[in-house]
């Protein structure tokens, strides 16, 4: 309860008088927190910050740092709010690109540019006109603390000038914008102003997972998001994935050489994290040498190669590395009978004389039926060279530095779900009986669901990481990161089964289907969103649950909205393997004063040539939700705890005004 509404008195203040004598070290006086009350009353009337959504970006570091850059066309509404009809359309493309890339803009226009200094005077007090906007909604002490080192004072000072000022201190002004010029720091200049507008163009960058596989750039979106000043993530199957693989957890080890190997994504493993496969190409040339490893073709858009010797290699080595999974992964299965998965031992049920596949008495016909690592009888088991290989792929995921320091910082800034101002975000699903009911999933003998259940699941995650548990918990752990990536009760898979076996080796079709759980069936119907969102404690008028996984195939007619508006899904086909599939290149969600708007994006062609061209993504935006009256801080999460901070200040001044607490008085 605000304490204007309420009437303070001494049993009061004497319950939480051993808290406000620790707030009075930090506020020792009336004055200085009388100050304190009067900025945080002042920041909490503030515009709400903007948010930022972005799921499954799919190793695609080109497209997915475009987006951080334009703020999915945040930056270019604003350049267009401010200049409108004033300048040309191409110098506005032109001023966007530059904020966007300054350091490659900058150099194109030099080549082409015959009068540079008016280029500096016009160009720095277009960008001194942006940050001042983007700005506008921060208190000067937060845009203090982001401005650069070298020009804080200059661009906190042109920040602040006014229209209304005298002549003589817009003259001021106007020889700041020359003396930068003059001492040849125009340059230097300009990219610490664009730096500084991308920063403070968004507040808050939550990713909704899946930043790993299939595109080429996952390092290079990991290095982007460890240095990046605000962001949070909820974890996706592939991330988790990697988790798996970065604890020692074999079958993940596998899974994300197999996907490497499939699309033709070995920058990641072999340049962003130093991941050794000569023993595995040693392997697979010898025992794969007179197989034409048909099925295992790459099937990449990024890394197609000319290169007979080269595909050829690659082939053979994602054959073998796919074989070795299987058997990676019927070890798991058979050392934890509760996962229920005993049908998954599918190399078990090949029948190596006749060339067929027996599932539950029926024969199926096989694609391929070369299999020189199966030992009749005991096919599941891995061979002395086998054995040999994996603990080479071992040591060298467990020794990469890059890849640990990697998964350190998700950890650090992620979980299984977030809340964040009436939002409820998760990568995948929460488990659902058929009636709509949540689904308890027992771990360990324990029941959980909702909540609980993504609770438990990520401190089983943190655990596969942590020094001070017992052997046997922490093996128990990191096994269980792979069920939650290709688990029917895993939060982040919830599917019946992951058919990759039988995409590789059946011919029957029919085979290859995956069912999904019954999120997605009723992740349209609005009761039922609303029970999910009641059971994990989300409350507010405008409440939503936002998540990715499943791409919407926009070109099949499937909408990101659903459930009446309150279930958003952001995954549109970040990766450029999907995008066939959905029609598009990816969603992202901006959440400003005004409330949600949904940006579809086109596919992005390189970042080259945005600065070559000035060319953006082409995207369309849908406004979701439109609030009556803006947002304020004192609307969000934060607002709350500055409320609460703002109480806890003014039971602090009563305090010392009726002599409980003596100020302390230089």
């Amino acid at each position: 309860m605000d304490k204007t509404e309420e009437i303070l008195s001494e049993d009061i203040i004497k319950e939480d008088l051993r808290y406000l004598q620790l707030l009075s070290l930090t506020y020792p006086s009336i004055a200085e927190a009388s100050t304190e009350i009067i900025n945080l009353e002042a920041i909490l009337n503030l515009p709400k910050p903007t948010e930022h959504f972005i799921s499954d970006p799919h190793g695609e570091s080109e497209a997915f740092n475009h987006i951080l850059r334009n703020a999915s066309g945040y930056i270019k509404r604003k350049v267009e709010g401010i200049f409108g009809n004033t300048i040309r359309a191409e110098d506005k493309k032109n001023l966007c690109t530059l904020i966007y890339y300054p350091e490659q803009k900058l150099q194109l226009i030099k080549l082409k540019e015959t009068n540079m200094k008016d280029f500096y005077t016009i160009t720095l007090n277009q960008l001194i006109k942006v940050c001042r906007e983007v700005s506008s909604k921060y208190t000067r002490s937060k845009v203090r603390k982001d401005l650069p080192k070298d020009f804080g004072y200059i661009i906190e000072e042109l920040l602040h000038e006014s229209p209304l000022v005298s002549d003589k201190k817009y003259q001021y002004y106007n020889v700041i914008v020359e003396s930068i010029i003059e001492t040849q720091r125009a340059d230097q200049f300009i990219i610490a102003i664009c730096r500084l507008i991308q920063r403070l163009a968004i507040d808050r960058l939550h990713i909704l997972g899946d930043i790993f596989d299939r595109g080429p750039g996952a390092h290079l979106i990991m290095e982007t998001l460890c240095n990046y000043q605000n962001f949070d993530i909820v974890w996706g199957n592939h991330d988790v994935e990697w988790f798996g693989a970065a604890a020692g957890n074999r079958a993940c080890m596998c899974n994300v050489l197999r996907l490497s190997l499939r699309y033709g994504n070995m920058a990641t493993l072999e340049d962003g994290y130093g991941i050794n496969l000569l023993p595995l190409a040693t392997f697979a040339m010898e025992k794969y040498k007179d197989d034409p490893c048909a099925q295992f073709q790459n099937l990449s858009v990024y890394e197609k190669t000319d290169d007979e010797k080269t595909s050829r290699l690659n082939a053979m080595m994602h054959k073998a590395i796919t074989i070795i999974q299987f058997k990676e992964e019927t070890r798991l299965i058979d050392a934890h009978p509760e996962y229920g998965m005993q049908n998954r031992k599918l190399l078990d049920c090949i029948n190596l004389e006749k060339g067929v596949c027996v599932i539950n008495g029926k024969e199926y016909e096989m694609t391929d039926t070369y299999f020189p690592t199966l030992i009749p009888g005991h096919q599941s088991e891995l061979t002395e060279e086998e054995e040999m290989l994996m603990r080479k792929l071992e040591h060298s995921f467990l020794t990469s530095e890059k890849l640990q320091k990697h998964v350190e910082c998700l950890l650090a800034h992620g979980c299984m779900y977030s809340i964040s101002n009436s939002n409820l975000m998760f990568h995948g699903s929460v488990p659902l009986n058929k009636d709509g009911s949540l689904k308890e999933v027992e771990i360990q003998g324990k029941k959980y669901s909702g909540i609980r259940l993504m609770k438990k699941t990520g401190q089983l995650i943190r655990r596969a990481f942590s020094t001070d548990v017992t052997a046997d918990n922490k093996q128990f752990a990191r096994d269980y990161i792979w069920y939650l990536w290709c688990g029917k009760d895993s939060p982040l898979f919830d599917k019946n089964k992951m058919s990759t076996f039988e995409r590789y080796f059946l011919k029957d079709k029919s085979t290859h289907s995956e069912e999904k759980g019954y999120y997605y069936k009723y992740n349209d119907d609005e009761k039922v969103v609303d029970m999910i969102l009641d059971s994990f404690g989300v409350t507010g008028k405008h409440r939503h649950i936002i998540n990715g996984h499943v791409p919407v195939k926009l070109v099949n007619g499937e909408s990101p909205v659903k459930a009446n508006g309150k279930l958003l899904v952001i995954d549109g086909g970040f990766s450029k393997a999907y995008q066939p599939k959905t029609g598009i290149a990816g969603y992202t969600l901006t959440f400003h004063s005004r409330g949600l708007e949904l940006v579809q994006h086109q596919p992005f062609q390189s970042a080259e040539h945005a600065i070559m061209t000035g060319e953006d993504i082409k995207s369309s935006t849908e406004i979701v939700e439109l609030n009556s009256q803006r947002m304020q801080v004192k609307d969000t999460d934060k607002g709350q705890v500055l409320k609460a901070k703002v109480n806890d200040l003014k039971e602090l001044l009563f305090a010392y005004r009726n002599g409980l607490i003596k100020e302390i008085t230089k």
